[in-house]
């Protein structure tokens, strides 16, 4: 494609050199430019690709683009190519790449899912419905990317660069989806990597305090006015109205087309008379002109918000309330609130709960719901934070009826110094716990203490099919592994008969 051709939507540019070249190809990282290439220099918060120009052309990049404001003597062989100037580089290559393949989320419905929590479980709802009524559906998110049914593997991050976005994009056009339905971070709305996108709904979940930092947020309006930007890109809006933050985009936004939902608060999409169980939520909502009794085995009352999300997109496609219905019934998200199926019957959710405040959140949800224990098992990655292993065991021990301190990908540290730490928390509460390393071992005692009554809680882990060791990643699929040790279980009680 033209040079040229790539830089239409950018504006306030300065160019030196020929824009009638051929680009073969585009690139942010120096390593990968081939001959023929674009280079697009990002200014990161640890790497500045600037310092990195000469060696992109080296490797034989015949144009790039810098940031204004960047030191253009200091780099070698910039008489060799042509030179674009841009106000922001990472906005620059959002359109680049958006224009070397093509404009491709305009070929298909692009669903944009923001908010601190719910992104990924109500993503999975949309996806499962918009399958369910017969749609090609891609999804990109935090856990993994999906085309039409088919995992193309785990995700890095939420959502992804531009440059890569785009690739999915066209690759996904490529497999004609109809529909996709994306996470989208703050990080990704503040970064630029979603400019270029053509969204037709886009969806706010909620706001809490979260990511913010020196290299994400630096307060909470901030963290607002980022997930906002997704609302400047798209005049069709679903919105939280209990959320505070949500209830004031329908004002913010007079002549966007917003439908709102909620439990407390009026709302155009309204939950009633919940049921929450430790297997299951069911609800009372008006799908299309009548009231229809909704069931998710997702349990939780943030199961019913992230519910109703996903019946207001599915709304809009018109899809009918009994597919609604199935496919809300049948949705599994993996290591988010996911319940393992099992022969016993007893409640079992893993859950990729793996920082203080995550561990709070699930363990206080299922102790609002539970009728019986609450049974927390959990450890602490190694090789990371040490400083919030006593807090989490803390947490623990203050709202679990019983907790089990096990391994969680130790990585290169020693499990034992690991669980002491957390021990450490654990005996400032009153709450009665056991510590088994092994993690498996811990899986069967907590297996072994529960009734059906009860809860046992798999944090850590969630969709994580392995247990990191000193450099190798050991395949550990705790569905696997529960279903096993029930087996084995089952087999000793009839040996002990």
């Amino acid at each position: 494609m033209k040079l040229k051709e790539l830089l239409v939507g950018l504006e306030g540019l300065k160019a030196k050199g020929d824009l009638d070249l051929d680009i073969k190809g585009i690139e942010s990282n120096s390593k990968n430019i081939e001959e023929g290439f674009l280079f697009v220099a990002i200014k990161g918060f640890q790497v500045d690709g600037h310092k990195f120009i000469d060696s992109a052309i080296e490797n034989g990049a015949i144009a790039v683009v810098v940031e204004e404001g960047c030191d253009l003597k200091a780099i070698k062989g910039l008489e060799k190519v042509t030179v674009i100037m841009a106000k922001d580089t990472r906005r620059a290559l959002a359109i680049i790449s958006s224009n070397f393949y093509k404009n491709p989320s305009k070929k298909f419905k692009l669903i944009g899912v923001t908010g601190t929590k719910g992104k990924t479980t109500t993503t999975f709802m949309i996806k499962e419905i918009l399958e369910k009524a017969g749609k090609k559906v891609g999804l990109i998110g935090t856990i993994a990317t999906y085309i039409n049914g088919k995992r193309l593997g785990d995700s890095e991050r939420t959502t992804p660069e531009s440059l890569e976005l785009q690739k999915l994009f066209s690759q996904m056009v490529k497999e004609k989806v109809e529909v996709v339905v994306m996470e989208v971070s703050s990080q990704s709305l503040k970064l630029h990597r979603v400019d270029g996108c053509d969204f037709d709904i886009v969806l706010f979940t909620n706001l809490s305090e979260d990511h913010i930092s020196p290299n994400e947020h630096p307060d909470m309006q901030d963290y607002f006015n980022s997930k906002l930007k997704l609302f400047e890109m798209c005049k069709v809006g679903i919105v939280n109205t209990d959320d505070l933050h949500g209830a004031k985009i329908p004002d913010m936004f007079p002549d966007s087309q917003i439908t709102t939902y909620g439990i407390d608060n009026f709302a155009n999409v309204l939950a009633k008379d919940i049921t929450i169980t430790n297997s299951y939520v069911d609800f009372r909502v008006k799908i299309t002109d009548r009231n229809e009794r909704v069931k998710t085995c997702i349990p939780g009352r943030f199961s019913v918000y992230n519910s109703l999300a996903a019946i207001c997109v599915a709304k809009k496609f018109g899809i009918d309330p009994e597919t609604i219905k199935q496919a809300l019934l049948e949705v599994r998200v993996p290591g988010r609130s996911e319940l393992v199926n099992n022969k016993s019957e007893i409640p079992i959710m893993i859950d990729y709960a793996h920082s203080p405040e995550s561990l709070e959140n699930i363990l206080q949800a299922v102790k609002s719901y539970t009728r019986g224990k609450v049974i927390s098992l959990f450890g602490c990655g190694g090789d990371r934070d040490a400083g919030k292993r006593p807090i989490m065991g803390e947490i623990s021990g203050r709202i679990a009826d019983f907790t089990f301190i096990t391994s969680d990908n130790p990585r290169t540290e020693d499990p034992e110094k690991i669980v002491k730490q957390i021990e450490e928390g654990i005996k400032k509460t009153k709450g009665k716990y056991k510590v088994i390393v092994d993690r498996t071992k811990a899986i069967k005692e907590a297996i072994k203490m529960a009734t059906k009554r009860d809860i046992i809680v798999l944090a850590g882990k969630g969709h994580e099919p392995y247990q990191e060791i000193n450099g190798i990643k050991h395949p550990y699929d705790e569905r696997i592994i529960v279903n096993e040790l029930i087996e084995e279980i089952e087999k000793e009680k009839k040996n002990n008969k």
